[in-house]
């Protein structure tokens, strides 16, 4: 099961969501031999150095998700046994086709896709 965003996710996300809204991050080493690479980090409230990437895990990324879209749309979140959907319904009405509605694998993969509509929409 995937824990926390993957370093593509993360660099995006940083682009989108205040830095401190992330729970963890990726440092950016280099070993002896002069490879460089990321190592996960769950250490929250640690400094961002200029090259680390700051992560998140699911309950970070559903804090940033609005529960409610001009207060009568509600955030609907409903797991199975393979996958993972988040929605919102227009409360009377259902399901509002007009707001982002995704199913993914992983809860990290649906509310980082989440994330991303919400912020093309300008709803974050």
């Amino acid at each position: 099961m995937k824990s926390y965003t993957d370093l593509e996710q993360s660099r995006k996300l940083a682009e989108i969501l205040p830095l401190e809204s992330a729970d963890m991050v990726y440092v950016h080493t280099t070993d002896l031999e002069g490879d460089e690479h990321y190592d996960i980090d769950f250490r929250n409230n640690q400094p961002l150095f200029e090259d680390d990437i700051p992560a998140w895990n699911i309950a970070a990324l559903l804090g940033v998700i609005p529960k409610h879209i001009k207060d009568y749309n509600v955030l609907r979140i409903d797991i199975s046994e393979n996958e993972f959907a988040v929605w919102y319904d227009e409360i009377g009405c259902g399901v509002n086709n007009e707001l982002p509605d995704i199913t993914k694998k992983t809860a990290i993969d649906a509310c980082y896709e989440m994330i991303l509509k919400l912020n093309e929409l300008k709803m974050l």
